[in-house]
Protein backbone atom coordinates (compact mmCIF):
# COMPACT_ATOMS: atom_id res chain seq x y z
CA UNK A 1 0.00 0.00 0.00
CA UNK A 2 1.11 3.28 -0.94
CA UNK A 3 1.47 5.98 1.77
CA UNK A 4 2.02 8.93 0.23
CA UNK A 5 -0.67 10.20 -1.60
CA UNK A 6 1.51 11.35 -5.02
CA UNK A 7 -0.91 12.54 -7.79
CA UNK A 8 -0.07 12.67 -11.95
CA UNK A 9 1.38 16.25 -11.29
CA UNK A 10 3.88 14.86 -9.27
CA UNK A 11 4.96 11.54 -11.14
CA UNK A 12 5.34 14.02 -13.83
CA UNK A 13 7.53 16.09 -12.03
CA UNK A 14 9.71 13.30 -10.53
CA UNK A 15 10.01 11.48 -14.16
CA UNK A 16 11.29 15.57 -15.74
CA UNK A 17 14.06 15.60 -12.74
CA UNK A 18 15.41 12.32 -13.02
CA UNK A 19 15.55 12.91 -16.67
CA UNK A 20 17.73 16.20 -15.73
CA UNK A 21 19.99 14.40 -13.52
CA UNK A 22 21.03 12.42 -15.61
CA UNK A 23 21.72 14.67 -18.93
CA UNK A 24 22.33 17.60 -16.94
CA UNK A 25 24.11 16.50 -13.38
CA UNK A 26 25.11 13.04 -13.27
CA UNK A 27 27.86 13.26 -16.64
CA UNK A 28 29.92 15.62 -13.98
CA UNK A 29 30.18 14.29 -10.92
CA UNK A 30 33.37 12.53 -10.85
CA UNK A 31 34.76 15.60 -11.67
CA UNK A 32 33.13 17.80 -9.20
CA UNK A 33 33.99 15.44 -6.73
CA UNK A 34 37.62 15.73 -7.88
CA UNK A 35 37.59 19.19 -7.54
CA UNK A 36 35.96 19.74 -4.00
CA UNK A 37 33.17 22.10 -5.81
CA UNK A 38 30.19 21.97 -7.87
CA UNK A 39 30.04 25.15 -10.58
CA UNK A 40 27.71 27.95 -10.06
CA UNK A 41 26.07 26.77 -13.33
CA UNK A 42 24.68 23.71 -12.30
CA UNK A 43 22.98 25.81 -9.62
CA UNK A 44 21.82 28.13 -12.48
CA UNK A 45 20.25 25.35 -14.30
CA UNK A 46 18.47 23.79 -11.53
CA UNK A 47 16.89 27.45 -11.30
CA UNK A 48 16.05 27.99 -14.88
CA UNK A 49 14.20 24.42 -14.89
CA UNK A 50 12.05 25.53 -11.63
CA UNK A 51 14.22 22.06 -9.34
CA UNK A 52 14.85 25.32 -6.72
CA UNK A 53 13.05 26.45 -3.94
CA UNK A 54 9.56 24.71 -5.11
CA UNK A 55 7.39 25.63 -2.57
CA UNK A 56 8.28 29.47 -2.96
CA UNK A 57 4.84 31.15 -3.42
CA UNK A 58 4.02 32.57 -6.77
CA UNK A 59 4.16 36.21 -5.85
CA UNK A 60 7.94 35.93 -5.36
CA UNK A 61 9.03 33.80 -8.76
CA UNK A 62 8.16 30.66 -7.40
CA UNK A 63 5.28 27.85 -8.20
CA UNK A 64 4.04 27.40 -4.69
CA UNK A 65 4.34 23.84 -4.58
CA UNK A 66 3.52 21.45 -1.89
CA UNK A 67 6.34 19.75 0.41
CA UNK A 68 5.69 16.28 -1.87
CA UNK A 69 7.32 18.00 -4.83
CA UNK A 70 10.54 18.56 -1.96
CA UNK A 71 10.52 15.29 -1.24
CA UNK A 72 10.97 14.20 -4.63
CA UNK A 73 14.06 16.17 -5.62
CA UNK A 74 14.94 14.98 -2.03
CA UNK A 75 14.87 11.61 -2.82
CA UNK A 76 15.66 11.44 -6.91
CA UNK A 77 19.18 13.77 -6.05
CA UNK A 78 19.84 11.05 -3.49
CA UNK A 79 19.30 8.54 -5.50
CA UNK A 80 21.14 10.37 -7.93
CA UNK A 81 24.14 8.71 -5.34
CA UNK A 82 25.25 12.71 -5.08
CA UNK A 83 25.35 14.91 -2.12
CA UNK A 84 27.52 17.24 -3.36
CA UNK A 85 24.69 19.75 -4.56
CA UNK A 86 22.97 20.32 -1.70
CA UNK A 87 19.80 21.83 -3.90
CA UNK A 88 17.93 20.60 -0.69
CA UNK A 89 19.81 22.81 1.91
CA UNK A 90 19.52 26.02 -0.65
CA UNK A 91 15.66 25.36 -1.04
CA UNK A 92 14.12 23.65 2.12
CA UNK A 93 16.46 24.02 5.12
CA UNK A 94 17.64 28.15 4.40
CA UNK A 95 14.72 29.89 2.20
CA UNK A 96 12.00 29.17 4.41
CA UNK A 97 13.80 31.73 6.95
CA UNK A 98 12.89 34.22 4.57
CA UNK A 99 9.96 33.24 3.17
CA UNK A 100 8.36 32.95 7.02
CA UNK A 101 10.36 35.57 8.77
CA UNK A 102 11.43 38.38 6.04
CA UNK A 103 9.85 41.41 5.68
CA UNK A 104 8.70 42.32 2.02
CA UNK A 105 11.18 44.14 0.96
CA UNK A 106 13.51 41.49 1.85
CA UNK A 107 11.07 39.10 0.32
CA UNK A 108 11.13 40.72 -3.22
CA UNK A 109 14.94 41.60 -3.30
CA UNK A 110 16.06 38.01 -2.82
CA UNK A 111 13.31 35.27 -3.58
CA UNK A 112 13.23 35.21 -7.52
CA UNK A 113 17.29 34.81 -7.45
CA UNK A 114 17.22 31.85 -4.64
CA UNK A 115 14.10 30.47 -7.13
CA UNK A 116 16.38 31.20 -10.73
CA UNK A 117 19.74 29.97 -8.87
CA UNK A 118 21.11 33.51 -9.23
CA UNK A 119 21.72 33.67 -5.13
CA UNK A 120 22.79 30.83 -3.52
CA UNK A 121 21.87 30.55 0.46
CA UNK A 122 23.52 28.85 3.52
CA UNK A 123 23.00 29.40 6.97
CA UNK A 124 25.15 29.86 9.91
CA UNK A 125 24.71 28.02 13.01
CA UNK A 126 27.79 25.85 13.86
CA UNK A 127 31.27 27.10 15.79
CA UNK A 128 34.81 26.03 16.33
CA UNK A 129 32.83 25.43 20.04
CA UNK A 130 29.53 24.98 19.54
CA UNK A 131 27.75 22.42 17.37
CA UNK A 132 23.98 21.36 18.04
CA UNK A 133 24.16 23.66 21.68
CA UNK A 134 22.47 27.20 19.98
CA UNK A 135 22.04 29.41 22.82
CA UNK A 136 25.88 28.59 23.52
CA UNK A 137 27.03 30.44 20.31
CA UNK A 138 29.40 32.84 20.75
CA UNK A 139 29.41 35.51 17.81
CA UNK A 140 27.99 38.62 19.19
CA UNK A 141 25.57 41.29 17.44
CA UNK A 142 25.88 44.59 18.86
CA UNK A 143 23.22 47.55 18.16
CA UNK A 144 24.94 50.98 16.59
CA UNK A 145 22.87 53.00 15.81
CA UNK A 146 21.01 51.94 12.60
CA UNK A 147 23.20 49.20 12.21
CA UNK A 148 24.44 45.60 13.95
CA UNK A 149 27.82 45.07 13.98
CA UNK A 150 28.65 41.40 13.89
CA UNK A 151 32.06 39.51 15.19
CA UNK A 152 32.94 35.64 15.51
CA UNK A 153 33.45 32.23 14.28
CA UNK A 154 31.50 29.90 11.86
CA UNK A 155 32.69 26.58 11.05
CA UNK A 156 31.19 23.68 9.04
CA UNK A 157 29.20 25.94 6.70
CA UNK A 158 27.56 23.94 3.66
CA UNK A 159 27.44 25.81 0.37
CA UNK A 160 29.92 27.75 2.53
CA UNK A 161 32.14 29.48 -0.38
CA UNK A 162 29.71 29.53 -3.15
CA UNK A 163 26.71 31.35 -1.27
CA UNK A 164 25.55 34.89 -2.26
CA UNK A 165 23.55 35.27 1.16
CA UNK A 166 23.65 33.95 4.64
CA UNK A 167 21.66 33.27 7.13
CA UNK A 168 23.99 34.03 10.55
CA UNK A 169 22.66 32.83 14.31
CA UNK A 170 24.19 35.62 16.60
CA UNK A 171 23.77 36.46 20.13
CA UNK A 172 23.05 40.24 22.00
CA UNK A 173 26.34 39.82 24.95
CA UNK A 174 24.05 41.92 26.89
CA UNK A 175 21.53 39.81 27.36
CA UNK A 176 21.74 37.21 30.15
CA UNK A 177 18.67 34.69 28.80
CA UNK A 178 21.39 32.77 26.69
CA UNK A 179 18.09 31.49 24.67
CA UNK A 180 16.05 35.08 24.32
CA UNK A 181 19.96 36.59 23.47
CA UNK A 182 19.76 34.54 20.03
CA UNK A 183 18.84 36.58 16.81
CA UNK A 184 19.01 35.51 12.90
CA UNK A 185 20.57 38.18 10.66
CA UNK A 186 20.69 38.37 6.72
CA UNK A 187 24.02 38.75 5.48
CA UNK A 188 25.17 39.50 2.01
CA UNK A 189 28.61 37.68 0.70
CA UNK A 190 30.64 40.97 0.10
CA UNK A 191 29.88 42.77 3.20
CA UNK A 192 32.47 44.82 4.22
CA UNK A 193 33.91 42.93 7.38
CA UNK A 194 32.34 38.92 6.24
CA UNK A 195 35.18 36.86 4.94
CA UNK A 196 35.08 33.25 3.82
CA UNK A 197 37.38 31.13 4.92
CA UNK A 198 39.49 27.66 4.03
CA UNK A 199 37.12 25.43 2.44
CA UNK A 200 37.38 21.99 4.48
CA UNK A 201 38.18 18.79 2.84
CA UNK A 202 36.18 16.37 4.34
CA UNK A 203 35.99 12.27 4.23
CA UNK A 204 32.72 12.37 2.14
CA UNK A 205 29.98 14.72 0.56
CA UNK A 206 33.77 15.73 -0.92
CA UNK A 207 32.72 18.22 -3.57
CA UNK A 208 29.61 19.80 -1.28
CA UNK A 209 31.81 23.04 -0.43
CA UNK A 210 31.57 23.21 3.48
CA UNK A 211 33.65 26.66 4.54
CA UNK A 212 34.35 28.65 7.77
CA UNK A 213 32.72 32.14 8.21
CA UNK A 214 34.40 35.26 9.32
CA UNK A 215 32.86 37.99 11.11
CA UNK A 216 35.28 40.75 12.26
CA UNK A 217 33.48 43.74 12.49
CA UNK A 218 30.60 43.82 9.81
CA UNK A 219 27.78 46.46 9.97
CA UNK A 220 25.05 45.23 8.70
CA UNK A 221 21.48 47.69 8.88
CA UNK A 222 19.03 46.96 11.77
CA UNK A 223 16.46 45.83 9.26
CA UNK A 224 18.47 42.72 8.45
CA UNK A 225 17.52 41.38 11.58
CA UNK A 226 14.77 38.89 10.80
CA UNK A 227 11.95 39.83 12.97
CA UNK A 228 11.64 41.29 16.66
CA UNK A 229 14.54 41.02 19.41
CA UNK A 230 15.47 37.73 20.79
CA UNK A 231 13.27 35.48 18.54
CA UNK A 232 16.20 33.88 16.78
CA UNK A 233 16.80 30.60 19.20
CA UNK A 234 12.31 30.06 18.40
CA UNK A 235 12.81 30.31 14.76
CA UNK A 236 15.62 27.87 14.33
CA UNK A 237 13.41 25.63 16.60
CA UNK A 238 10.24 26.17 14.48
CA UNK A 239 12.05 25.01 11.03
CA UNK A 240 14.23 21.86 12.74
CA UNK A 241 11.54 19.35 12.14
CA UNK A 242 11.40 20.21 8.41
CA UNK A 243 15.21 19.85 8.12
CA UNK A 244 15.82 17.02 10.01
CA UNK A 245 13.38 14.79 7.77
CA UNK A 246 14.92 16.09 4.77
CA UNK A 247 18.11 15.23 5.86
CA UNK A 248 16.18 11.32 7.36
CA UNK A 249 14.67 11.10 3.65
CA UNK A 250 17.97 11.87 1.79
CA UNK A 251 19.50 8.60 4.09
CA UNK A 252 16.44 6.16 3.47
CA UNK A 253 16.83 6.78 -0.22
CA UNK A 254 20.47 6.10 -0.15
CA UNK A 255 20.26 3.15 1.76
CA UNK A 256 17.56 1.50 -0.89
CA UNK A 257 20.47 2.74 -3.74
CA UNK A 258 22.63 0.91 -2.14
CA UNK A 259 20.49 -2.25 -1.53
CA UNK A 260 19.78 -2.10 -5.30
CA UNK A 261 23.27 -1.63 -6.25
CA UNK A 262 24.25 -4.77 -4.31
CA UNK A 263 21.05 -7.06 -5.29
CA UNK A 264 22.53 -6.26 -8.83
CA UNK A 265 26.38 -6.69 -8.17
CA UNK A 266 25.55 -10.28 -6.67
CA UNK A 267 23.60 -11.52 -9.61
CA UNK A 268 26.56 -11.23 -11.65
CA UNK A 269 29.73 -11.92 -9.95
CA UNK A 270 30.63 -15.32 -9.83
CA UNK A 271 32.46 -16.82 -6.86
CA UNK A 272 33.81 -20.32 -6.88
CA UNK A 273 31.42 -21.53 -10.27
CA UNK A 274 28.25 -19.83 -8.90
CA UNK A 275 26.70 -16.17 -8.07
CA UNK A 276 26.95 -14.40 -5.02
CA UNK A 277 23.13 -14.26 -5.04
CA UNK A 278 23.01 -18.09 -5.11
CA UNK A 279 24.96 -18.41 -1.45
CA UNK A 280 22.74 -18.85 1.40
CA UNK A 281 25.28 -16.39 3.26
CA UNK A 282 23.88 -13.48 0.68
CA UNK A 283 20.84 -14.52 0.44
CA UNK A 284 20.66 -14.00 4.09
CA UNK A 285 22.38 -10.53 4.54
CA UNK A 286 20.29 -9.29 1.81
CA UNK A 287 16.60 -10.12 3.51
CA UNK A 288 17.74 -8.41 6.62
CA UNK A 289 18.98 -5.72 5.08
CA UNK A 290 15.88 -5.44 3.37
CA UNK A 291 13.68 -5.77 6.00
CA UNK A 292 15.45 -2.74 7.22
CA UNK A 293 14.86 -0.71 4.35
CA UNK A 294 11.69 -1.20 4.19
CA UNK A 295 11.24 -0.61 7.86
CA UNK A 296 12.60 2.54 7.28
CA UNK A 297 10.64 3.63 3.90
CA UNK A 298 7.02 3.19 5.84
CA UNK A 299 8.17 5.23 8.82
CA UNK A 300 9.57 7.99 6.68
CA UNK A 301 6.65 8.12 4.42
CA UNK A 302 4.09 8.62 7.14
CA UNK A 303 6.20 11.29 8.47
CA UNK A 304 6.42 12.72 4.88
CA UNK A 305 2.37 13.27 5.19
CA UNK A 306 2.78 13.74 8.31
CA UNK A 307 4.37 17.26 7.64
CA UNK A 308 2.83 17.83 4.73
CA UNK A 309 -0.11 18.02 6.91
CA UNK A 310 1.56 20.41 8.98
CA UNK A 311 1.16 18.35 11.76
CA UNK A 312 3.97 18.75 14.59
CA UNK A 313 5.53 15.11 14.89
CA UNK A 314 9.32 16.47 16.58
CA UNK A 315 9.59 13.79 18.26
CA UNK A 316 8.46 11.14 15.41
CA UNK A 317 10.92 12.48 13.09
CA UNK A 318 13.99 12.59 15.57
CA UNK A 319 13.15 8.92 16.05
CA UNK A 320 13.44 8.71 12.28
CA UNK A 321 16.38 10.88 12.33
CA UNK A 322 18.32 8.35 14.18
CA UNK A 323 16.82 5.56 13.90
CA UNK A 324 17.31 5.65 9.64
CA UNK A 325 20.59 7.37 9.45
CA UNK A 326 22.11 4.87 11.89
CA UNK A 327 20.32 1.94 9.29
CA UNK A 328 21.28 3.07 6.38
CA UNK A 329 25.32 3.33 7.74
CA UNK A 330 24.44 -0.40 8.23
CA UNK A 331 23.15 -0.98 4.84
CA UNK A 332 26.46 0.95 3.26
CA UNK A 333 28.66 -1.20 5.60
CA UNK A 334 27.59 -4.84 4.67
CA UNK A 335 27.21 -3.65 1.17
CA UNK A 336 30.17 -2.81 0.88
CA UNK A 337 31.72 -6.08 2.11
CA UNK A 338 29.85 -8.02 -0.34
CA UNK A 339 31.11 -6.10 -2.82
CA UNK A 340 34.55 -7.01 -1.53
CA UNK A 341 37.55 -4.92 -2.97
CA UNK A 342 35.66 -3.71 -5.71
CA UNK A 343 33.90 -1.99 -3.25
CA UNK A 344 36.37 0.04 -2.24
CA UNK A 345 37.78 1.47 -5.72
CA UNK A 346 36.23 4.72 -6.67
CA UNK A 347 34.91 3.16 -9.98
CA UNK A 348 31.96 1.23 -7.82
CA UNK A 349 29.62 3.55 -6.71
CA UNK A 350 29.01 1.88 -3.12
CA UNK A 351 32.46 3.61 -2.57
CA UNK A 352 31.14 7.01 -2.44
CA UNK A 353 27.56 5.88 -1.30
CA UNK A 354 29.43 4.47 2.05
CA UNK A 355 31.36 7.48 2.80
CA UNK A 356 28.90 9.99 2.32
CA UNK A 357 26.34 8.47 4.25
CA UNK A 358 28.27 8.53 7.84
CA UNK A 359 27.84 12.75 8.26
CA UNK A 360 23.81 11.96 7.73
CA UNK A 361 24.47 10.73 11.51
CA UNK A 362 25.73 14.12 12.44
CA UNK A 363 24.21 17.23 10.29
CA UNK A 364 20.45 18.37 11.42
CA UNK A 365 21.84 17.49 14.70
CA UNK A 366 23.50 14.66 16.24
CA UNK A 367 21.89 10.94 15.91
CA UNK A 368 22.98 11.33 20.40
CA UNK A 369 21.03 14.78 20.12
CA UNK A 370 18.11 12.91 18.84
CA UNK A 371 17.81 10.81 21.58
CA UNK A 372 18.42 13.10 24.25
CA UNK A 373 14.95 14.64 22.12
CA UNK A 374 13.48 11.63 22.35
CA UNK A 375 14.02 10.82 25.66
CA UNK A 376 12.67 14.06 26.87
CA UNK A 377 9.62 13.47 25.23
CA UNK A 378 8.61 9.86 26.25
CA UNK A 379 9.72 10.98 29.80
CA UNK A 380 7.79 13.81 30.68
Amino acid sequence: MKIVPYQEKHIIFREGFRKFLAREINPHIGEWEENGIVPRWAWKKLGEQGYLCTAVPEQYGGIGADFLFSAILIEEMARANFYGLSARLHSDVVVPYIVQFATEKQKNKYLPGCVNGDILMAIAMSEPQTGSDVAGIKTTAVADGNYFILNGQKTFISNGVNCDLVIVAAKDPQENNPHAAVDLFIVEAGTPGFEKGRMLKKVGWRSQDTAELFFADCRILKENRLGEKGTGFKKLMTNLQQERLICTLGAQTAAEFMLEETIRYCRQREVFGKTLSAYQNTQFALAEMAAEVRIGRTFVDKLIVEHWQKNTVVADVSMAKFWITEMACRVADRCLQIFGGYGYCEEYPIARAWRDIRATRILAGSNEIMKIIVGREITK
